[in-house]
């Protein structure tokens, strides 16, 4: 790595609160936030796009491992589904990443943004039940290794973390509590993080110690957005998501609207 790849001085106060914001997102809604971090360290500390996406991957694991933790010590974690949802998305990013050279990039971050509509309406549609049991079986288990099919597809085209796709349609087509949702999503999160890291270390795609900092900072804050989970009643829980996800489809649209590229 060198000073055209990564800022020549870290801010290391920005990058610490950058992780606190992280840690709490991701215990709230179940993502890794590689949503958040991705674009604030390159719009905000002026990381070019490779080097960010790396670093930020690297980052999610800690905050996701507290997480699930968290989640898993009141019960509301789901192996399988995670096992299932990772052997899908193993599958699916590489598709992504290959299409990403096929396809036109506004193109499919506008049938995403379209996507992300459809659920944010459901949302408001259908409200979980926090004491929901998904009985597995062989459809039901196809169904969740296709869903991980799509998250990987998407995070490969899109460079997205797959929290944001996971947790509401675990909830929307499978029926599974929010709390669920989200601590299968975490742990879905360290797998895909872990393996990735290990692909971007070898190209030097990360900056270590920005991703320990960030890390680091938002594993202690992921229990506070764990702890407001659980507070949190299922209907209210539903629309703080949904007003998440919105940010998220105006963070894409900037995206979009500007033509910006790395």
């Amino acid at each position: 790595m060198t000073a055209y790849t990564i800022p020549a001085q870290r801010n290391w106060f920005g990058l610490i609160l950058l992780g606190l914001a992280v840690g709490v997102s991701s215990g709230l809604f179940g993502i890794g936030g590689g949503i958040i971090v991705l674009p604030a360290l390159v719009y905000l500390f002026g990381y070019y796009t490779r080097i960010a996406a790396g670093t930020s991957l690297l980052a999610v694991v800690l905050p996701a491992i507290v997480g699930v933790i968290s989640y898993a010590i009141e019960g509301n974690l789901d192996l399988l589904m995670a096992v299932l949802l990772a052997t899908g998305s193993i599958v699916g990013a590489p598709i992504g990443s290959w299409l990403l050279t096929v396809l036109p990039q506004r193109a499919v971050r506008w049938g995403f943004i379209v996507f992300m509509l459809l659920v944010i309406a459901s949302l408001f549609v259908v409200i979980p039940s926090r004491d929901a049991v998904v009985e597995m079986d062989w459809l039901l288990g196809a169904g969740l290794v296709a869903l991980g099919l799509f998250t990987g597809v998407m995070s490969g085209l899109l460079g997205i973390g797959g929290g944001v796709i996971i947790v509401p349609l675990l909830v929307v087509l499978f029926g599974a509590s929010d709390l669920v949702a989200k601590g299968t999503s975490l742990l879905v999160v360290i797998a895909t993080g872990m393996s990735g890291t290990v692909a971007n270390v070898r190209r030097k795609n990360v900056d270590p110690p920005a991703a320990l900092v960030i890390g680091g900072a938002a594993a202690l804050a992921t229990p506070v957005g764990v702890w407001t989970a659980h507070a949190l009643s299922p209907e209210i829980a539903n629309i703080v998501f949904a007003v998440f996800l919105a940010l998220v489809i105006i963070r894409m649209l900037v995206d979009v609207l500007s033509r910006r590229t790395q």
